[in-house]
């Protein structure tokens, strides 16, 4: 087996700075008692005013201005991890949150699926980046090992035990993940790295220290094993994002939409389903919140198309209220299918497949004005067809070229001399039986502009012909 070890060292930092649009703008992470509170972790501009982690707030402020504070919220953190594990579920069904601020994964046996561990790497790494997340990996023939070694490194691959090993041995003992007292009490003794604790007795070290040192050496070298709970993904969505200010315009909402149908589409493809239905909800000061539902016919996990819907349908919708936080829930998740495409593409590049242009023209001009249609078996144009819901098709075979593409709601009057007449007229009789009664000669007509209609004359009249549809 080999396990993949990815480190988050920021990830308080980046949770926050992930939601922001500013993020170039010198941010700080607070933390500590309301009494004496410190810099947990800056960013670079931050960094760059000459502030570090560890500093106090009061110090923070004589040596630099113009930075922002941010708190530190567990929540959000514990949110964060879990859809971290959902995301890394598509990789590997063993996930594990067993360490903090990491994510295990056992990837032996997904290499023949996503290709050579640097191949899959360069894939976590990419993702993981364009999640806003900084990140440090590490392969190891054990998941202890690797979580130890990314301490120190990153980028490391050892695929074998002894490799692994060999690494392990160059580990400064404080970084091995021991107790602060026994990694303490080993320097005192002038054991400085692993491989000087490794060459004393297994019997004297037992004398010497406490059980769980003794286990905590054997699982780093893969001589136990330890007893990882893995990670099951949740049924459904639900993320909230709490804005910085109070939000009076779509626009503005747009960029933490965006952040938020990212984060759904890396849940999907996690589970390895999409999403057909869910519900942004714009929760404000005071009163109820306006709920947004974003509805589709067909499955989908692609967060720009799913971006630019809810855009089409938040658009329309009157904010009654300043927006204070936003929220997301996905419940109806069906399997998502990928569309086949060709190798040799011939739509030019900026046409859009079918399903894309259906999607965008509902969340524009609403979901009754897209329909499907289907044949009938009647004889009279007008009640040959029906209107249904987009994806319900009739099995009736019509003979193409057989009846117009395009009926008019109302047939008109033709010119006399705008026309001539194309071949013999086509008798209906029909309608008897409803109280519609028809009885019409039909005749193909080609104007002077070279247009191809169909037109009729009541059986029994004179006069001029009426349009009925185009071919």
């Amino acid at each position: 087996m080999l396990w993949a070890c990815i480190l988050f060292p920021q990830l308080a930092l980046d949770s926050l700075l992930r939601e922001r649009d500013d993020r170039d703008a010198p941010l700080v992470l607070l933390g500590g008692p309301s009494q004496r509170r410190v810099l947990q972790s800056v960013n670079p501009a931050a960094a760059a005013l000459g502030l570090r982690a560890g500093q106090t707030l009061t110090a923070a402020r004589a040596l630099a201005d113009g930075f922002t504070c941010l708190e530190v919220d567990p929540r959000r953190i514990d949110a964060l991890q879990q859809l971290l594990a959902a995301w890394a579920y598509r990789f590997s069904a063993q996930v594990s949150l067993h360490y903090p601020r990491t994510l295990l994964l056992e990837v032996g046996s997904s290499l023949q699926l996503f290709g050579p561990w640097p191949v899959l790497q360069a894939r976590l790494r990419q993702e993981l980046s364009a999640l806003g997340l900084r990140q440090r990996i590490v392969l190891a023939s054990n998941p202890v090992a690797a979580r130890m070694l990314a301490n120190a490194h990153d980028g490391l691959a050892l695929e074998d035990a002894a490799s692994t090993r060999a690494a392990l041995a160059e580990m400064p003992i404080d970084r091995i993940g021991l107790r602060p007292e026994d990694a303490q009490a080993f320097s005192r003794m002038g054991l400085r790295q692993l491989n000087h604790v490794l060459a004393l007795p297994r019997d004297a070290l037992a004398r010497r220290f406490a059980p769980q040192v003794q286990l905590h050496l054997d699982q780093l070298l893969g001589m136990r094993n330890l007893g990882l709970a893995f990670f099951e993904p949740p049924d459904r969505f639900d993320a909230r994002l709490e804005l910085n200010f109070d939000v009076e315009s779509h626009q503005a909402l747009l960029f933490p939409l965006r952040r938020l149908l990212t984060d759904l589409a890396a849940f999907l493809a996690g589970r390895d389903c999409g999403v057909q239905r869910f519900k942004v909800y714009m929760e404000h000061a005071q009163g109820s919140d306006t709920q947004l539902d974003v509805g589709l016919l067909a499955a989908e996990r692609d967060p720009a198309m799913l971006l630019e819907l809810a855009r089409g349908r938040l658009e329309s919708v009157r904010l009654k209220a300043p927006v204070r936080n936003l929220r997301l829930v996905a419940e109806d998740l069906p399997p998502f299918v990928p569309q086949h495409k060709a190798l040799f593409d011939p739509r030019a590049q900026q046409a859009q497949p079918w399903e894309q242009l259906r999607e965008r023209l509902r969340a524009r001009l609403g979901d009754q004005a897209v329909t499907g249609l289907s044949a009938l078996a009647d004889h009279r144009p007008e009640q040959a067809w029906q209107a249904n819901e987009i994806g319900q098709w009739s099995s009736l075979c019509v003979a193409p070229g057989s009846r117009p593409g395009w009926l008019l709601a109302t047939p008109t009057v033709l010119e006399e001399q705008a026309y001539q007449v194309q071949g013999q007229a086509e008798r209906i009789e029909s309608g008897w039986w409803d109280g519609g009664d028809v009885r019409r000669d039909y005749y193909r007509i080609e104007t002077r502009e070279g247009l191809r209609g169909w037109a009729y004359r009541d059986l029994g009249q004179g006069g001029p012909l009426w349009l009925q549809g185009w071919f």
